[in-house]
């Protein structure tokens, strides 16, 4: 690999382990591509984050979990297969598995092909309104319809392949990657779904009925959910950073998406480490 890309959190801890790294990078005779904002920071040259994924070999990504899944994102827009390796600068990520102390000898192994890549499922998200898309997203943790503070309960209505699955009076609904299914799915009661199996899942929010569960569906289906009721204030939250508010009579779209995030991983830490340690198991 001799075109890394760098993309960092906007915080000083960051910015400083950026500017580290591009040099000692540039002395192994690797081109460095840092995202604009952070360059600007740090008076180097900058490139646009979202053309990293064309411009590199690699992407290290310098923050958490947060970081990378803005990252995953810009792979996918950029119909990229470029691999991710995430650096954790806080505490223990599920995505951004290594530590800063770890980062440099996992990353000469990373640079030589000695470190395991995970392909981690996406979804794509389309809205449609009036039989027109207006808006088209790609992500790597959930899309969530869920409703403002003051906003009554919701109906919505969910098909599976153009077959009714049900009618559901909710505070709002989940559709989750497996990767997704430790985040906002798990809170709301949702399972936790090991990232490499073929499917995603329908959690409901706080649902009216309590026999309204959530499901695991195999990942070739399309979901399709209609907003029924006159609700105000209802909006499609993409991977917990991006909103697009809903009108009523609005479709989601969901399916999965043609493009994986490919994500390099720890040498030695597995998933299930992760999940002990992350969700205090047995302790």
């Amino acid at each position: 690999m001799k075109k890394i890309g760098i993309i960092a959190k906007d915080i000083p801890a960051a910015r400083l382990a950026t500017r580290k790294l591009a040099k000692w990078l540039e002395k192994r005779g690797k081109s460095v591509f840092i995202d604009a904002e952070t360059a600007l920071a740090i008076k180097m040259r900058g490139y646009d984050a979202g053309a990293l994924p064309r411009l590199a070999d690699m992407l290290i990504v310098l923050g958490g979990d947060g970081t990378l899944l803005s990252a995953a994102r810009y792979v996918a827009d950029a119909h990229s297969s470029v691999p991710i390796f995430g650096v954790n600068l806080g505490s223990l990520g599920f995505l951004a598995e290594v530590s800063f102390d770890g980062l440099y000898d996992n990353l000469e192994k990373a640079m030589a092909g000695k470190l395991l890549v995970e392909e981690r499922m996406m979804l794509s998200a389309r809205v449609i309104r009036s039989g027109t898309c207006v808006a088209r997203y790609r992500i790597l943790n959930d899309a969530v319809i869920n409703k403002g503070a003051l906003a009554r309960m919701m109906e919505l209505k969910i098909t599976v392949n153009g077959g009714d699955l049900t009618r559901l009076r909710a505070d709002g609904l989940i559709l989750a990657t497996p990767t997704g299914s430790t985040a906002y799915s798990l809170s709301a009661g949702g399972p936790i779904i090991h990232p490499t199996i073929h499917c995603f899942l329908v959690t409901p929010i706080c649902p009216h009925t309590l026999s309204n569960r959530p499901i695991a569906l195999p990942d070739s289906v399309v979901v399709d959910v209609s907003l029924l009721s006159m609700s105000e204030d209802v909006t499609l939250t993409l991977d917990g950073q991006i909103g697009f508010p809903l009108v009523p009579q609005d479709q989601v779209e969901i399916r999965k998406s043609r493009y994986k995030m490919k994500l390099i991983k720890h040498p030695s830490k597995s998933y299930y480490d992760i999940l002990r340690t992350k969700l205090r198991w047995g302790n």
